[in-house]
């Protein structure tokens, strides 16, 4: 669990789609919606570096 005591560390490379600030802060990052990121990590895992790379590989090229 998050511990918002904390800011940055570990906790960063990770992304939980059921903390609605992480949901919209990671969408926004990665440019696409809530719902496509939570497929995103549901396909690739929680690690923020796998979900970028999967969302890259999904983008045209």
């Amino acid at each position: 669990m998050d511990d918002k005591k904390k800011p940055g560390g570990q906790d960063r490379s990770r992304i939980n789609v059921n903390e609605d600030y992480e949901l919209r802060d990671w969408s926004k990052k990665f440019g696409v919606t809530p719902e496509e990121l939570k497929a995103a990590v549901k396909v690739a895992g929680a690690n923020a570096s796998a979900v970028e790379n999967y969302l890259k590989s999904g983008r045209k090229k």
